[in-house]
């Protein structure tokens, strides 16, 4: 049986900056990837349309310390990543839509 996790980027935490510093800061989606004892092979990472850039260099970085792991980048859109109500509703859209 394959291990899918499907995670929200975090636009403050999974953002460290774009040199190499960035691997001295503690974030999440990149370290989900790196438990010794989960192996994720398909990560479904979820973003906001502005964030494409950090998504795929979050991507980049798991590519690197988990080869293993495919990784999607899906985007969910939201108005207000603040107002839990839409949050859900996109959240339960993605789930009634995820194949």
């Amino acid at each position: 049986m394959k291990t899918v996790a499907i995670s929200l980027l975090g636009v403050s935490l999974d953002s460290a900056g774009k040199g190499n510093t960035r691997w001295e800061r503690w974030r999440p989606t990149v370290s989900l990837c790196q438990q010794d004892d989960l192996v994720i092979d398909r990560l479904e990472l979820l973003h906001q349309p502005g964030a494409v850039g950090l998504a795929k260099t979050v991507a980049r970085d798991i590519e690197s310390v988990s080869p293993e792991t495919t990784i999607v980048l899906r985007e969910l859109a939201v108005s207000d990543p603040w107002d839990l109500g839409e949050v859900y509703s996109a959240l339960h859209q993605f789930a009634r839509t995820y194949p």
